[in-house]
């Protein structure tokens, strides 16, 4: 929190003093402050205490799954986050009652967290109501909201743009729980228009949003080496499967390797000593496929490797195209 206040100056003693108000001493009580002058972007405001930026993303219904979405709640800092956040408002969020406490706690209520004096807290405390929700949701979309600006090297004051925030998704791995509709936005897509009276052979279709933010913001998998592991001193070593999420994310944002349409599943390799009980191949050994030749394989592998190829052919272009174009490193 920021705040504007004209000094009186006393040159002979050399004191300067403020006069903040009673709304404005909760500032002052945290210890040490920071005195600057103001900027041109502020200059014009009155004395009193500098409001934040509107954030329009706050009313973007379509950011609304995203702001409630477990992980990214936890890549903000989780709720513990939120609470030591509204520990620094004094100030009950209930208006409803006419008395309120000089004391302030925190509670819980989905999808946040909100900031109530004690009498409050007592009569509020067990119950949940939509308009509880609203207020908790608030206050955790605008404590994302700062968390974000911060993290990207922004200011509370900084307006957040949608392109800014699903950079910072794409930065935390989060990218695959951006929705079509905001990544048409944040890519600025121009929506497909088509006339009533065209063919359908001059129907070019495009790829969807979604896919082409999970191309960009592919990460490269470092696959590490290490000649001398414990288990390769033992004469029976028990098996360690390599599970890799972000490569199995990878390879299912791809085409199909038998009929080039978007992949549905990462098949991990069967047969060939792998996929039996208790050794399912590893995460490095998977194919892309649709969902129908993903069916075809495992109702028969023999007729589905006569028909498209062998497994380990497909698995080796697989590998050499990432290999190829950084994806392992």
């Amino acid at each position: 929190m920021r705040a504007i206040l004209t000094p009186e100056v006393a040159p002979i003693s050399g004191v300067v003093l403020f006069r903040p108000g009673n709304e404005l001493l909760w500032l002052f009580r945290h210890g040490r402050v920071v005195i600057e002058t103001p900027s041109e972007a502020i200059q014009h405001l009155p004395s009193g205490l500098i409001p934040e930026a509107d954030q329009p993303l706050e009313d973007d219904a379509s950011m609304q799954a995203i702001f409630e979405n477990e992980r990214v709640i936890q890549r903000a800092g989780g709720l513990n986050g939120l609470d030591s956040w509204l520990e620094r408002k004094f100030e009950c969020q209930w208006e409803h009652n006419d008395w309120h406490s000089r004391d302030f706690t925190v509670m819980r209520h989905a999808p946040g967290s909100i900031r109530l004096c004690w009498g409050c807290d007592n009569q509020l405390r067990e119950q949940t109501t939509e308009r509880l929700a609203g207020i908790a949701r608030q206050n955790l979309v605008q404590w994302l909201l700062e968390r974000v600006n911060i993290e990207l090297g922004f200011n509370s004051y900084h307006t957040l743009t949608l392109p800014e925030f699903c950079w910072w998704m794409v930065r935390n791995d989060l990218a695959d729980l951006i929705p079509e509709s905001v990544a048409t936005k944040a890519l600025r897509m121009k929506p497909e228009s088509f006339s009533s009276v065209m063919r359908e052979s001059d129907i070019t279709p495009s790829l969807p949003a979604t896919e082409i933010l999970q191309e960009k913001a592919k990460k490269i998998v470092a696959v590490k080496v290490d000649p001398e592991t414990p288990e390769s001193f033992m004469l029976r070593p028990k098996r360690r499967r390599w599970v890799n999420e972000k490569y199995t994310r990878w390879v299912k944002s791809q085409q199909c390797s038998c009929c080039n349409n978007p992949a549905d599943d990462p098949h991990h390799l069967i047969g060939h000593g792998q996929g039996g009980m208790g050794t399912k191949a590893h995460d490095l050994f998977v194919i892309p496929l649709c969902r129908a030749h993903h069916d075809e394989l495992h109702a028969d592998p023999v007729a589905f490797e006569a028909k498209h190829g062998d497994q380990l052919t497909l698995l080796f272009r697989v590998l050499d195209r990432a290999l190829a174009i950084g994806v392992l490193a």
